[in-house]
């Protein structure tokens, strides 16, 4: 009975790691920095958080697939897939720094002439960066949860994880 449990709950548990890790991520933002960005809002930032949804969203359901026992191993059909969502995951840092770019250009297109920019002024450019970073975060979690799931899973029913590829015996 314990094996089927934790090969039958033990994944969903572990599905829910990087949705517990993203909202201590937002309860440690400071309440104004979350005000401020929602007051913010731009296409970029709806750009950067909606395609991260999106992929995570495909990602967890890569996961809790890819930790579910499928008769004698863990179902490794959705590994490739979810290898490749987790490198897209680095192209939200990157869409970030061109909003950032792109907001401060805009600053200096309409403010630069008249003299000197004032913080309020720039402040807008740096929410895409956040958006971009916190999607980058959230969506390396799903591959690494697989990762480190598989072996707890199998180390808690008994079974003898594989060794790590790479690994040199003497």
């Amino acid at each position: 009975m314990r094996p089927l449990l934790i090969r039958l709950f033990m994944p969903f548990l572990l599905c829910m790691l990087p949705n517990l890790a993203a909202a201590l991520v937002l309860i440690c933002v400071p309440r104004s920095a979350l005000e401020y960005f929602v007051n913010h809002f731009g296409l970029m930032d709806a750009l950067i958080v909606g395609g991260g949804v999106c992929l995570y969203c495909m990602q967890m359901l890569l996961c809790f697939k890819s930790l579910r026992w499928n008769g004698t191993s863990f179902d490794e059909g959705a590994d490739r897939w979810l290898s490749n969502l987790a490198q897209a995951a680095e192209w939200f840092p990157m869409l970030g720094l061109i909003g950032t770019v792109t907001g401060i250009l805009e600053a200096f297109s309409k403010h630069g002439a008249a003299g000197s920019i004032q913080p309020a002024v720039i402040a807008p450019a740096i929410t895409a960066t956040g958006a971009g970073l916190f999607m980058a975060l959230v969506n390396i979690l799903p591959t690494w949860v697989v990762m480190l799931g598989r072996d707890l899973i199998l180390l808690m029913s008994g079974v003898k994880p594989p060794p790590a590829t790479g690994e040199h015996h003497s």
